[in-house]
């Protein structure tokens, strides 16, 4: 197909989808109709065509043939600082698939989303709705005869983390690390507990301590503040030494600082008398001296997830398997433990 597609400044053609595919104009044809007969493995083979030659239907013909209209509706919080990324990933999928997409903004409460997202849905604007903005609990699927809904926020209306990014096992996955580091005497600082993120990361330390037999399982509760680390390494420091963590495992990067700090205070060396782990992936982490051992969220894989979910409701076909949204990021502020 030299010549043809993505760079080449000619637009691939459905028979050359086809030609590449190894399967009929036709069958493209029932693909890009969003077909729920086809099999997965021609489907794939279609995908994969469209993709390498950089193939993109016309979307109003189409409209007017299959009475779709071809478009996903995406819905956002007016303040979306945090959604960049997750409407980068959604919009991976939607173009990739030969959808359209139509961003709307809502002020206000989940109660004011859902409202704005019947709107939507009755309008015929939109194949699908994807909603970034929180919704209220149990409402993804209350739809009835309107467009198909996939709720996805990553934040409420107060900036909380909620759904797949406030997620707590990589914290099991650190604990365990540092358990095969030697470590036998650990300890949490959390972040806010009225956030479901503070609150799943401390069940997840507590359940990985319980489970490898480490007792106690030390908790402090915190802030997401870098004076919340301070306090737990005060603390500490007041602990006879036998006693005393020799890991923390903070709920952020910036506890995590503050644990740091606080440490240095106290004379001691990271991670050679204290080794310390944070979650955020901030940029200042990887500057540190040591760099911190984090957890970096891949909010652009959750819109590719969330995408794929709205596009198998849409084809009538089982939910995709989610890629990892979290990866633990393993740096030199974590040691052997102390002898």
């Amino acid at each position: 197909m030299a010549g043809t597609g993505a760079g080449s400044g000619r637009r691939a053609t459905i028979w050359q989808v086809a030609e590449a595919a190894g399967v009929s104009h036709q069958t493209v044809s029932r693909y890009l109709r969003a077909d729920s007969g086809m099999k997965p493995q021609t489907r794939e083979k279609v995908r994969a065509a469209i993709e390498e030659l950089g193939y993109r239907p016309n979307l109003s013909a189409r409209s007017m043939r299959t009475r779709r209209s071809n478009r996903i509706g995406v819905l956002l919080p007016s303040d979306s600082a945090f959604q960049a990324s997750t409407l980068s990933g959604a919009l991976d999928i939607a173009t990739t698939e030969g959808y359209a997409i139509e961003v709307f903004a809502v002020d206000g409460d989940a109660r004011a989303a859902f409202e704005r997202v019947l709107q939507i849905a009755d309008s015929g604007q939109v194949d699908g709705i994807l909603a970034l903005a929180p919704l209220p609990p149990d409402t993804e699927h209350s739809y009835p005869g309107r467009a198909a809904i996939v709720a996805s926020a990553d934040y409420d209306e107060r900036t909380r983390s909620m759904g797949a990014m406030a997620d707590g096992s990589p914290i099991g996955e650190i604990v365990e690390g540092l358990h095969g580091l030697g470590h036998r005497r650990l300890m949490h600082v959390t972040g806010d507990m009225e956030f479901a993120s503070a609150r799943n990361r401390r069940a997840a330390f507590v359940e990985a301590t319980r489970r490898l037999g480490i007792d106690p399982a030390l908790v402090h509760t915190g802030t997401w503040s870098e004076e919340a680390g301070h306090e737990a390494v005060r603390t500490i420091a007041a602990m006879p030494r036998e006693e005393r963590p020799t890991a923390i495992v903070a709920a952020s990067d910036l506890v995590a600082v503050g644990v740091i700090n606080g440490a240095r205070e106290q004379g001691w060396r990271i991670p050679e008398d204290l080794s310390v782990s944070g979650w955020d992936a901030h940029y200042l982490g990887g500057v540190l001296q040591p760099a911190l051992t984090t957890v970096k969220d891949d909010r652009r894989q959750l819109g590719r997830n969330a995408m794929s979910r709205l596009l198998a409701a849409l084809r009538d076909e089982p939910l995709p398997a989610e890629e990892v949204l979290s990866t633990v990021i393993w740096r030199d502020s974590t040691g052997k433990a102390p002898a």
